[in-house]
């Protein structure tokens, strides 16, 4: 079916009264976008969209959309068997949302999508940014992703299969999916106690986003400044607010081009704010991202490890080279909750940089994926370890 991007298509609007429903209700099915399907190359069955409820950052009632891919042929060996994965769209523009773009614009995560679908796994695919694309905001998109698989598993699509509160769920997210996928760990057990989450796998960690975007300042990844801040005023008014009174008015590096990353996808930005530096844009120079206006909501959502250790096993994984996410952040995360009881298997990649540990560690993430779904991965305390795999970093 044709569908109109989400900012101008109602079906991307909650019904009246929604509020009062539980988080994860379903308010809307509709089979998903043919260019999704096909771009499974015969993998999945069916494809929807399930437009719920859910519950922004600040505990009040929201409303988001998941993409769910039914397999062709669904494993049912110790039970069904369901991947939410969380893609990093990192954008400011609902119209990137995958549950519009997909087959369009993901090209690089379709792969991990259809390996999945190939194994016998549903598929969740959550639009984790909710209505109002709001990148960076952490437990706003760990609620989403929660309520997300609450949703499809509430929708009773192909109830032969047995998708139901029984059903294993793992959760995968790497660079700007690692937020919304490790957050989601930290809350779950007080969230979505009923969910039956199984492990999570996280690599390209973002563990402190202020840190991360002064280490790309300046570099090919300067555009996750303006997305991330941009992404934390809309639901921030002191953000908002920031943003107004001490972006340049005029010059070259002005207000209007620093919003202009708002109608772009993270691929544009990166083309277009590709190591600049961001004080240029600042009346308050080099100490922009310190201002005291910007503390709260950086504490609240740019932070991991703030609301709690989670429950699950999970398999953590980072190039010891990354020029985005610094490896020695995810060190000190992980060492804080090995310290607390988690349970996590932390591999250090002695080779590659950020987006060659994206494409060259896929092999072994499905293979800790397999193991938790099929019992075989029984993680004891935690493991951490060095190791090469790949080659080159990617650039």
């Amino acid at each position: 079916m044709d569908v109109l991007p989400p900012s101008i298509d109602p079906w991307y609007t909650a019904p009246a009264g929604y509020e009062a429903a539980v988080p994860g209700t379903v308010l809307r099915v509709r089979p998903g976008p043919e260019t999704h399907l096909a771009a499974m190359n015969s993998t999945a069955s069916s494809i929807y969209n399930i437009l719920y409820r859910t519950t922004d950052a600040f505990e009040q009632p929201s409303f988001a959309v998941t993409t769910l891919l039914v397999p062709l042929s669904p494993s049912e060996t110790n039970g069904t068997k369901l991947l939410s994965y969380q893609i990093p769209y990192n954008t400011v523009n609902i119209d990137y949302s995958p549950s519009y773009a997909l087959g369009t614009e993901y090209a690089t995560y379709l792969a991990d999508i259809t390996t999945a679908l190939e194994n016998g796994w549903f598929v969740n695919v959550p639009d984790f940014e909710g209505p109002r694309a709001s990148f960076s905001v952490s437990l706003e998109s760990a609620h989403a992703t929660l309520d997300s698989i609450r949703a499809v598993i509430a929708a009773d699509i192909h109830p032969e299969h047995g998708l139901d509160a029984d059903t294993s769920t793992v959760l995968w997210g790497y660079s700007g999916g690692s937020i919304p996928s490790e957050v989601a760990g930290e809350v779950a057990a007080a969230y979505a106690p009923e969910l039956d989450i199984a492990g999570i796998a996280i690599g390209g960690v973002l563990v402190d986003v202020e840190h991360v975007l002064r280490v790309v300042d300046g570099t090919a990844y300067a555009a996750l400044a303006p997305l991330m801040m941009l992404g934390l005023a809309t639901r921030y008014p002191e953000v908002r607010a920031y943003l107004d009174s001490y972006l340049r008015p005029y010059g070259a590096w002005n207000r209007t081009a620093f919003e202009s990353a708002a109608g772009m996808s993270v691929l544009q930005a990166y083309g277009v704010f590709g190591n600049q530096s961001m004080a240029m844009y600042f009346s308050s120079g080099s100490g922009w991202l310190h201002a005291l206006e910007l503390r709260a909501a950086k504490e609240e959502s740019w932070v991991m490890g703030r609301r709690g250790t989670p429950g699950v096993p999970m398999f953590v994984y980072m190039a010891v080279g990354d020029e985005v996410c610094p490896v020695g952040d995810v060190d000190g995360l992980v060492r804080a909750y090995c310290e607390a009881g988690a349970r996590i298997r932390y591999e250090r990649n002695t080779v590659g940089n950020h987006l060659a540990e994206k494409m060259g560690d896929r092999e072994r993430v499905f293979g800790w994926l397999a193991g938790i779904f099929e019992g075989m991965e029984v993680q004891v305390g935690c493991v951490v370890r060095d190791v090469k795999i790949g080659g080159e970093p990617v650039v």
